[in-house]
């Protein structure tokens, strides 16, 4: 059942309400202002209350949240059953109960399926830091997609999200672009184009069609974020000034991670680095509470940390991970971490013993998979600089093969005098001194 077809009762036809459901779906810049407008027009829609809460309850405190969901939920039970589903579906999910929403979800879609509001919460499978959940959410997606049907551009995004992900890159590649010519502001769709367009190197193409896309709605959601896919395509073809702009002038200071993950490639590449970050705010986010609440965050924050070449923070941030009682922390996140320690002290041979054992475990680092590339650029980079040529060149063979632009491997698997990344590092600091 489309959301557009059953928002909540009398609301249902109501041009404000398609429209904030159209944002929501598209992650438009106008979601927060036309779900404010629907709210204030149909006060009484619990639903519209709910995808308000779902758009920005990480900004409210508890209180606030609560008290909305609370008067959500009532109104949803008088509009009925599958509206007191959804919004009992936001609040689990905005309240990070992320296995439970997951659960939840199953059965909602068993009784609607296809129901493209309920799919706003898909997220919940992957956020629960399971693989079976994940894999669980995968096929939920396959399932409603086919229900729901090719002329849904909602679920052929979503679809086309979980393809790439899943490494199936000519069809996330389709069904991103069918998603686009039926709904051409889909930002989930340009999004998933994103992600197979890195696999397929596809270079300043994808940085144009990302710019033409962000032109027609500059405060998209994800502008920030598809920013930082413009200046990965940038560095895989070799125009690092673009990169390093796009790193300034796009990403806010409090983007630490997408900053890190710019700058750590820009350097593991021989290039200077765009803005860094400061050293202390990046301690204090680690020392804040819920700092290491995330592993993917603190991956994040230990490649901020790479970047300044803050060698002994990294070592005290791996024996955090190391003692830790979370066994993504203890077995994943302290190796990587004390990796990253080794390779700006100028020590590749350990950074590579410490990475080579890892494996796939590094998927349990969380992000997604081009997040999680940037360990196997340090793995190869460590491997050249340690002079193991072949087995670096081995690992990225796959890239090399079958990216269109891949000046970015290249570089990875350039030696380079001083040897090791750490001569690099030293010589960025020199010169901004």
């Amino acid at each position: 059942m489309s959301g557009r077809t059953a928002v909540n009762g009398a609301a249902a036809g109501t041009p404000v309400a398609e429209r904030a459901v159209d944002a929501l779906l598209s992650l438009s810049g106008q979601t927060l202002p036309l779900l404010r407008q629907w709210v204030g027009s149909d006060p009484g829609s619990g639903v519209a209350r709910a995808l308000l809460a779902l758009a920005t309850g990480d900004r409210w405190d508890d209180a606030v949240l609560k008290e909305q969901l609370s008067i959500a939920h009532r109104d949803a039970l008088a509009a009925g059953e599958r509206e007191a589903s959804l919004v009992y579906g936001v609040f689990l999910h905005t309240h990070r109960q992320y296995r439970l929403t997951a659960d939840h979800l199953v059965e909602h879609f068993t009784r609607w399926p296809a129901d493209e509001l309920a799919g706003l919460m898909l997220g919940a499978f992957s956020s629960c830091g399971d693989a079976a959940y994940h894999a669980h959410g995968d096929a939920l997606t396959e399932r409603q997609a086919a229900v729901a049907g090719p002329d849904s551009w909602p679920w052929q995004s979503w679809l086309a999200s979980t393809r790439a992900e899943q490494g199936r890159v000519r069809e996330a590649y389709e069904l991103a672009d069918c998603a686009l010519v039926l709904y051409p502001r889909s930002g989930v769709a340009a999004h998933a184009l994103a992600h197979a367009e890195h696999e397929l190197g596809a270079g300043r193409a994808c940085a144009d069609f990302l710019d033409r896309w962000l032109r027609a709605d500059p405060q998209a959601v994800q502008s920030r974020h598809l920013n930082w896919h413009a200046a990965l395509q940038s560095i895989a073809c070799g125009d690092f000034p673009d990169a390093r702009r796009r790193a300034d002038a796009a990403l806010a200071r409090t983007d630490v991670g997408m900053r890190a993950a710019t700058n750590w490639r820009l350097l593991l590449a021989g290039q200077t680095p765009a803005g860094q970050s400061d050293p202390g705010q990046v301690r204090e986010l680690l020392a804040a509470p819920g700092g290491m609440a995330e592993v993917f965050h603190t991956f994040n924050l230990a490649l901020a940390l790479a970047v300044e070449s803050a060698t002994d923070d990294l070592h005290t941030l791996a024996r955090r991970a190391a003692v830790d009682a979370r066994p993504d922390y203890r077995d994943v996140l302290a190796p990587v971490v004390q990796a990253l320690a080794e390779v700006t002290a100028g020590r590749p041979r350990v950074a590579v013993k410490l990475l080579t054992g890892l494996g796939e475990k590094t998927e349990r680092i969380g992000g997604v998979r081009v997040e999680r590339e940037i360990i196997q650029d340090t793995l190869a980079r460590a491997l050249v600089d340690a002079g193991e040529h072949v087995r670096a060149a081995s690992l990225l063979h796959h890239r090399t093969t079958t990216r269109r632009h891949h000046t970015y491997e290249d570089l990875l698997l350039a030696a380079r005098t001083p040897a090791s990344l750490a001569g690099l590092l030293s010589q960025e600091f020199c010169s901004d001194v």
